[in-house]
Formats: C-alpha cells, sequence, structure tokens
C-alpha cells in the first residue's frame, strides 16, 4: 500500500561521459536518486515518457494480523499512517536508523516501495543522506539499500544539502561547480554547510530547531486555543503545517468535529500553527548567524565571503512554506546589517532527490 506515483517533464541530463555496464537488454543500467527521510521517503527515476517519475511515500509502516490466517502482515506508507494512526511507526524518526529492530523496520519498509513500484534491479543508485556524524546509522542506512534488489551497477551516497541545491543552479549539475551556501530544513535537524566545486565545508547540523518540533508544537497548541475541547495527532498536526502555514497570507483554520453524543463542533485556529512556524524560522537564522557562519568564517575566511554574496540555497520540506524565503532573507540581512539573497528550488521537497537522480544519471552514463 502506497501513495500513488506521478510524473513530470525533466530536461535531459548530463553529457555521457562514458558507457556504464549495459542491462540485460543491452542498454545502460537505470540511474534513481533515492532519500529515505525521517518523515517521507522519495524516489526518482526515468518515466517512459522520457519525463522523470517521482515515488513519494511516508517513511512508515504498521503491522496488522490477517484474521483468517492469523499472519502477520503490514501496510507502509501513506494508507499505514491513515489506517494505523495508533500503532504506525517511523523508523527514521531520528534521521537514521539505529542498529536492530529499527534497521530492519527501515529495510522492510524500503523493500515493499521498490517491490510495489517494480523499480529496476539493474541500476545506479545515488542517495541523499544527511550530514550526520553517526558513522553507525550511516552503515545502517546505506545497509538498508545495499540489502534491497535495487543498484546492482552501483551504489554511492551524497550530502543532502548538495543534492538538493542542485535544481536550484539550473538543469544539470552546474552546482557542482560553484561555492555557495545551503540550508537544509530538515525534520529532524537543521543542516548547514558550505559548498566548493562539490566539496562539503564546516558542516553543522542542529536538532534544536526542526520540522518535527513545529509538529508535537501544534498539538499542544490546537487543544489550548480550542479549551482542550479538541485533540490531534501528530501526522494531523503535520498536515495543517504542510497545507495552511504561510508567511504572506495566513489566514484562520476552521475545521468541524464530531463530538461524543451527537452533533458537530466547528473549532477555529489562529495562533496555533504560525507561532510555532514563526519560531522555527527565528531558531533557524539564529543558529545560522550565531554558529555556522562564525564556524565558516574561522575555518575557512576566504571562502566565507564569496559564498555569503551569493544566494544562499534553502531545501528541504519546510523550505516549501510560502513566504519562508523571503522571510529568512530579511531576518538573516538585519542579523547581519548587509543584504542576503536566499532560493530554494521549485519543489524543495524533491529535490535532493532529484539532484541524487541527476548525479545518477551522470554515473550510469
Amino acid at each position: 500500500m502506497t501513495e500513488g506515483t506521478d510524473t513530470r517533464r525533466e530536461t535531459t541530463l548530463g553529457q555521457a561521459a562514458e558507457t556504464g555496464p549495459l542491462r540485460a537488454d543491452g542498454g545502460p543500467p537505470v540511474p534513481i536518486g533515492v532519500k529515505i527521510g525521517s518523515t517521507r521517503t522519495v524516489l526518482v527515476l526515468p518515466a517512459d515518457d522520457g519525463g522523470l517519475q517521482i515515488i513519494r511515500t511516508l517513511t512508515c509502516l504498521a503491522s496488522y494480523e490477517n484474521p483468517i490466517t492469523g499472519e502477520t502482515k503490514y501496510a507502509f506508507g501513506d494508507d499505514a499512517a491513515a489506517e494505523y494512526p495508533e500503532k504506525v511507526q517511523f523508523p527514521l524518526r531520528s534521521g537514521l536508523p539505529d542498529a536492530g529492530e529499527q534497521t530492519d523496520r527501515a529495510q522492510q519498509f524500503f523493500d515493499a516501495v521498490a517491490d510495489s513500484h517494480d523499480i529496476p534491479a539493474h541500476s545506479v543508485v545515488v542517495y541523499a543522506t544527511p550530514a550526520s556524524g553517526d558513522q553507525s546509522g550511516q552503515a545502517n542506512l546505506r545497509s538498508v539499500i545495499e540489502e534491497s534488489r535495487i543498484g546492482d551497477a552501483g551504489i554511492e551516497r551524497y550530502p543532502e544539502g548538495l543534492c538538493g541545491s542542485i535544481p536550484a543552479f539550473g538543469d544539470h549539475l552546474e552546482a557542482i561547480d560553484e561555492v555557495f551556501l545551503a540550508v537544509n530544513l530538515g525534520s529532524t535537524s537543521t543542516e548547514f554547510a558550505a559548498y566548493r566545486r562539490g566539496e562539503q565545508l564546516a558542516p553543522y547540523r542542529t536538532g534544536s530547531v526542526t520540522g518535527n518540533e513545529i509538529d508535537r508544537e501544534i498539538v499542544n497548541n490546537v487543544e489550548n486555543e480550542s479549551g482542550s475541547r479538541v485533540h490531534i495527532d501528530i501526522n494531523t498536526a503535520r498536515e495543517y503545517k504542510e497545507q495552511y502555514a504561510d508567511f504572506e497570507a495566513f489566514e484562520p483554520v476552521t475545521e468541524t468535529i464530531q463530538q461524543p453524543g451527537g452533533g458537530r463542533h466547528d473549532f477555529t485556529v489562529s495562533w496555533s500553527i504560525m507561532d510555532p512556524v514563526e519560531a522555527y524560522l527565528d531558531g533557524v537564522v539564529s543558529e545560522f548567524t550565531e554558529q555556522f557562519l562564525p564556524q565558516l568564517a574561522n575555518n575557512y575566511r576566504r571562502v566565507y565571503r564569496p559564498a555569503i554574496q551569493k544566494q544562499i540555497v534553502l531545501t528541504g520540506g519546510m523550505a516549501c512554506v510560502p513566504g519562508l524565503v523571503d522571510a529568512f532573507e530579511r531576518r538573516v540581512s538585519d542579523r547581519l546589517d548587509e543584504e542576503i539573497t536566499a532560493v530554494a528550488p521549485k519543489r524543495a521537497d524533491l529535490a535532493a532527490t532529484v539532484g541524487a537522480y541527476r548525479i545518477a544519471d551522470r554515473l550510469a552514463h
């Protein structure tokens, strides 16, 4: 069970540097970009119509028992979250899988995604990985992909910030030839790094400002704003954030719930959503200006000045919030007392996987 796939057109990427390993039908291996995120997993590969096939689903699964056979079965992705909200598991909630059950669950989830969409086994896989010093977690994540049936022509990993920045610079791999700063606004962490012609410099990662924390705050805020009459779960809070958060034109949200004993109750939330989103952005700006930039300036002084004068690339799901990029520009400019500019890819939530796909496409040919 998964969310359906969608497709979109994309300009032909890269140039064939040399002939790669061949498929059984005589063709090169299929390039595949992968991001197994703490909240969502995205795969990108060529579509039959010449565009891109994008597979996007929640990184979760839930067990249930077959009432006839008693066999334990699993639902995964969006269906698991919708049908079994009380027991659904997100094996990468911390960003990388721990050894043991988390890795096993992540493996089970990824295998189900690959099998259900018939992802080609003879493929070159490039996956985007968080900037984390957790070597064990990184190894576990790699094993999840290596133990799956895809990627038999090669598996490589690249930083999520670099992969996510690639679509912001053009239709090919222009980012690899640039010097720039990137901010990845993830669910479990916020990551900052400079990139010098593909080399990652001064990576800084913090778990003090996260998309998941916003979700938890929205849960509490809705209860408080409704006078304890309305209780929502964490998945509903995430949906509120993704659907309604807006730095440009936020409007109060009115919903209806069924009350015990009959009757319906309309409730409206105004500050419950945007208050934690505003606080989140203030936290991102503080970490960027007070922690990351000083570290970069001290260690890479000659990189700092040209990089800060170029557009800062914002990637990750939170970069999709309307007006967030402009708000980030204004707040950082005020803190630094100089004008800075920022940009986000058109689909910042898909950008890391699209960037990984473009690298895989170059490697596969």
